[in-house]
């Protein structure tokens, strides 16, 4: 999917020397030019995802987890090139439509903090927002705009043991963002509209694709019944789909939810259901985010 590497185009940043992902369980990291994912795990209660508040609950032991991975006894003093994917429910993402959206990003961040600042749970001024426009192909000048809230609490406690250990992380995005750019595990041309489910934990997260054009996204915790809970999520988002874009969903990627739950969803919704998949390994819940980026990447 070209979405993540159109995105990634209008970064003028060299492409980083190693990527890290973290989650509640752990932190997944490769090396761009050995793109081989490896895994620390971190003991329960270091890091709990939230969108409101630190989420590094114990900063001593994630950053002592930050600088065993990060091998800063090679960097000869110099601050290396990194990217960050965060966990998905730390984050707030939406879709926001404009009848016309102005070029220059001021302007822009004035308009889409002026939208958001109603729906997210925390101070907008004090949050960190980014925004991707996507034009419409309908003629008109209509622009769909993906943004992406964090407080800037949360996302400084992130960043911070990071930059302790000699790296400047120059692009930090989503996990169930950058998974966007993996590929289906059977072949889906045609397949338009789809949705790409990734669970990690208890968060699932949705999007609702439409060419190469997000149109929805939605993450949510879910709890005990956690199959009904995730089965009714999907429900709403392939209405919704039928409602705005006219169109019946014609397949889903799953990565995290194990063969039970696809098979449920084939059943209730009558479309293919898929993994997903990488050429540097097999994408999970813990590592889909960091798989994704490399693959967005020109990397051999």
């Amino acid at each position: 999917m070209s979405w993540l590497h159109r995105l990634k185009l209008l970064v003028a940043d060299p492409p980083p020397e190693i990527v890290f992902e973290v989650s509640a369980q752990g932190i997944a990291w490769a090396r761009v030019r050995e793109p081989r994912a490896e895994w620390a795990p971190l003991a329960p209660g270091v890091v709990e995802v939230s969108p409101l508040e630190s989420n590094i609950r114990q900063p001593e032991a994630f950053a002592a987890a930050v600088q065993a991975v990060a091998g800063n006894g090679e960097a000869r003093g110099r601050r290396r090139r990194a990217a960050l994917i965060l966990p998905d429910y730390c984050a707030r993402v939406t879709v926001l439509d404009f009848d016309s959206f102005p070029a220059a990003p001021e302007e822009q961040q004035q308009l889409v903090r002026f939208r958001v600042k109603r729906v997210v749970p925390f101070d907008i001024d004090n949050a960190v927002v980014a925004c991707h426009p996507q034009p419409r192909q309908d003629g008109t000048k209509r622009v769909d705009v993906v943004t992406a809230v964090v407080n800037m609490e949360v996302a400084s406690h992130y960043e911070t043991p990071f930059r302790g250990a000699g790296l400047h992380c120059g692009f930090v995005t989503l996990s169930a963002l950058a998974a966007l750019a993996l590929e289906p595990a059977q072949d889906l041309s045609g397949a338009n509209p789809r949705v790409f489910v990734k669970l990690s934990g208890d968060a699932l997260a949705v999007s609702l694709i439409d060419g190469n054009a997000l149109r929805l996204f939605r993450c949510v915790q879910i709890g005990g019944e956690a199959l009904e809970e995730a089965t009714a999520v999907l429900a709403t988002t392939l209405a919704y789909a039928e409602d705005e874009l006219g169109a019946r969903v014609q397949a889903m990627e799953v990565c995290g939810p194990g063969q039970d739950w696809m098979g449920r969803w084939r059943e209730e919704f009558g479309v293919p259901v898929c993994g997903v998949r990488s050429r540097f390994g097999q994408p999970a819940q813990v590592n889909a985010g960091l798989y994704g980026y490399l693959e967005s990447l020109e990397v051999a």
